[in-house]
């Protein structure tokens, strides 16, 4: 393992719900896992600055091309104004790039894979920008933990068969993040089936964005899921939340659920897209309800696509002879219809070519 400087040593929880709309319908609001640093040895030190400040050149590079050299993973301890370019690293038992008590952080072009932890591990740092890098076959892609500084920013990756299992297994989790423009926006994601064990593609776990400025899901591309039936392309307000918003990702088969709301206030899901052929884990399109233990309101699930094939056999058992069912949009009985609700466009006339045949262009196998 090189470290950047020196690191120093660093339960999960399913609640199982019923819906009651023609028939049980699950959603899941899952304790997400808190990590510490890990243990690693001291080695010579990239070059970089101590002097903690506000980079204004953290956008996405064009200038920076896949040129690959080989390292050993990192571990970025008490680091400011550091850019990674164009490392490749196989992690083993290690994180492949781990984050912990830095500022300004810029991963770029690079490319990771083959963890059974992580891809990249941020922990407790503010301002951190992950773009343009390749991601596969790690337990979880990318998991910012205790960032409640702002400026979480993952975008323009291409993230593949994330191994899991719960309470791992997301390819971008938030987990208690917070502050100022936090966002995960238009990366390409895919868990192919027989070679990945997702959970949720993208989850949002007690973060909170602030009003005027959500923490955003954007413009993402998501396909594939299963075998959990646990597992969703989008999960919002898990565990609680606020000043959260999906918005325009387009989402294929993406395991239990599409896109679901489990809790928190002020979060919405807009104009997104949602389909799935049946498979034995397929259940639901758009859900909500609040399962975190904490108010939920404010919520809006509005302009959204869906065509949700159920091929669950517990979904079908009112239905003898059938192989699946639609079903695409339910809110849990007793609760608030969110805001927008009819404004969702069910049985849409959408189908898997919604996404492109090649939606990830690294060969993984």
């Amino acid at each position: 393992m090189k470290i950047l400087t020196l690191a120093k040593a660093g339960h999960s929880m399913m609640v199982r719900f019923k819906w009651l709309l023609l028939s049980f319908f699950f959603l899941t609001a899952c304790q997400k896992e808190f990590t510490t640093a890990p243990v690693a040895s001291p080695s010579i030190a990239a070059t970089t600055s101590n002097s903690p400040g506000l980079l204004t050149n953290l956008n996405t590079s064009t200038n920076l091309k896949r040129n690959y050299v080989s390292s050993a993973p990192l571990v970025i301890y008490e680091k400011y104004n550091l850019t990674i370019n164009g490392d490749s690293i196989n992690g083993g038992s290690n994180p492949c790039i781990a984050i912990i008590n830095c500022s300004n952080i810029h991963i770029t072009h690079c490319k990771l894979q083959n963890s059974s932890t992580y891809g990249i591990l941020i922990t407790n740092s503010l301002n951190v920008l992950v773009d343009s890098t390749d991601i596969s076959n790690v337990a979880t892609g990318v998991l910012a933990t205790q960032c409640t500084g702002g400026g979480i920013r993952v975008q323009y990756n291409q993230i593949q068969n994330m191994q899991g299992p719960f309470p791992k297994g997301s390819s971008v989790q938030f987990n208690n993040v917070g502050g100022h423009y936090n966002r995960i926006q238009y990366n390409n994601i895919e868990n192919v089936t027989g070679h990945s064990n997702p959970e949720d593609a993208i989850s949002l776990y007690q973060s909170n964005g602030v009003l005027g400025d959500m923490i955003l899901v954007l413009g993402n591309k998501i396909r594939g899921g299963g075998p959990s039936t646990t597992g969703s392309g989008i999960n919002l307000g898990d565990g609680g939340g606020s000043y959260e918003c999906a918005i325009n990702n387009t989402l294929v088969n993406t395991g239990y659920i599409g896109i679901q709301i489990t809790g928190g206030t002020n979060i919405q899901a807009q104009n997104n897209t949602i389909y799935s052929d049946p498979f034995p884990w397929s259940h639901l399109g758009l859900g909500y309800g609040n399962f975190s233990g904490l108010p939920s309101s404010n919520i809006t699930m509005s302009g959204n696509k869906i065509k949700w094939l159920a091929g669950k056999a517990s979904d079908l058992v009112n239905y003898p002879g059938k192989t699946y069912i639609e079903q695409d949009e339910s809110y849990h009985a007793g609760s608030t219809q969110p805001t927008g609700w009819s404004s969702n466009v069910v049985n849409a006339n959408i189908n898997s070519t919604i996404l492109p045949t090649t939606l990830v262009n690294f060969n993984l196998y």
